[in-house]
């Protein structure tokens, strides 16, 4: 006698388990503890198995009976449907494995240790809001390119435009990952450069929201690398000078005594020297880092030869090493954060930002700065700078 939905329904638990048998062998487990299994008795090679059909309510009887039918179909060309059923779950297991939001997350453990705690947050919170709820379990070697765009267009479509670049990079890395542990054959991610409008100030990229300078100043206080190079790192932010002037500073140009750094018009990109008042913070940095490279002609030299300065690419190298790339900071990018935030934020007069960044500033009358211009006010405005980074910092 076949059983009928009301009497599945209606069972109730005992002390012991018992059976509610259908037909063609199929029958509901009925545990001790209320639970109610569907369970198919077959034979396969002489050996008696039982196949799980799922759990009711979830299963129906009615779907129940189908997945019964459809086993015994299998059984009837000589498939064992236990087997495929192994087959299929150890595939899903495999797919669930080798989805983009498991080889991201792999990615993300591997190398978060090389990036400040503040970054490996941010780019594990971009990956989880913006692209796993997309393409998150879809097999990392499946995904295609114009899938992965139409998860940047969304927040292009925002107004996110940069975000869109850094998590267009995010996904690049996490594929030439996926690649290198042979679970993709390429990055499709490097398919899409140029598939986004440019970022307006992708050229001088630079964090300016506190939520992400704070970060940055934290990874680079705890940066790893080259002592001299860490120590540009630090000053960078706080001088904002161009990459070029502040690999090329020679120690004959440092004025302790002032707490000043006097540039000669020659290294200057306007040819007019130009002065740099050293807050108390990049004070510190410089007298720390003099008993290394104090005998040596430039403040930062080369780590291969002490006659040449650091290379023109090792700050921006530094940086990708702990994890930013270009479309997140630049060297040449700290400008333009100090440029923002002492105008938006801090409220200094333009033409005393301008004048510190050694642009062509003129006054009223059409006649161009001196390089003493309204220097006790860019010294206040330098330490005011420094002591604002260091709050965003702590």
């Amino acid at each position: 006698m076949s059983l009928s939905d009301s009497k599945a329904r209606n069972a109730k638990p005992g002390e012991k388990q018992f059976k509610l048998y259908d037909t063609e062998g199929m029958f509901l487990l009925v545990t001790p503890k209320g639970g109610k299994c569907w369970r198919l008795k077959y034979r396969f090679q002489g050996k008696e198995k039982l196949l799980a059909l799922g759990t009711y309510p979830g299963v129906s009887l009615l779907e129940a009976r189908q997945r019964r039918d459809e086993a015994r179909k299998q059984l009837s060309i000589g498939i064992d449907p236990g087997e495929v059923k192994k087959a299929q779950k150890a595939a899903k297991v495999e797919q669930a494995a080798n989805s983009f939001e498991a080889v991201a997350r792999e990615w993300h453990k591997k190398f978060s240790g090389t990036w400040s705690a503040g970054h490996a947050d941010t780019i594990k919170e971009r990956l989880e809001k913006e692209v796993f709820p997309y393409i998150g379990t879809r097999p990392v070697a499946e995904i295609t390119p114009p899938e992965l765009l139409a998860v940047l267009t969304l927040m292009e479509s925002r107004g996110a435009l940069g975000m869109a670049h850094r998590v267009r990079t995010y996904c690049s890395q996490v594929f030439r990952f996926a690649v290198a542990i042979c679970k993709a054959e390429r990055d499709i991610a490097s398919d899409l450069r140029g598939a986004l409008p440019p970022d307006k100030f992708g050229h001088m990229a630079a964090p300016t929201d506190p939520k992400e300078v704070a970060p940055l100043l934290r990874a680079i206080d705890s940066y790893q690398g080259y002592f001299v190079v860490k120590c540009a790192l630090r000053l960078a932010p706080l001088l904002f000078v161009r990459p070029g002037e502040l690999r090329q500073a020679e120690w004959v140009e440092i004025d302790f005594e002032t707490n000043q750094w006097n540039i000669p018009g020659e290294k200057m990109k306007m040819k007019k020297p130009h002065i740099v008042p050293l807050s108390r913070q990049a004070g510190h940095i410089l007298r720390e880092l003099h008993p290394l490279t104090g005998h040596c002609k430039f403040v930062f030299p080369c780590a291969r030869s002490l006659s040449r300065p650091m290379s023109n690419n090792a700050i921006n190298s530094a940086l990708r090493r702990m994890g930013f790339d270009k479309e997140e900071i630049t060297g040449h990018g700290f400008r333009a954060m100090a440029r923002t935030t002492l105008d938006e934020v801090l409220q200094i007069r333009p033409d005393f930002i301008e004048h510190q960044l050694a642009h062509a500033v003129k006054d009223p009358n059409g006649r161009a700065y001196n390089r003493t211009a309204f220097l006790d006010e860019r010294r206040k405005m330098m330490q005011l700078w420094a002591d604002y980074l260091d709050g965003l910092k702590g």
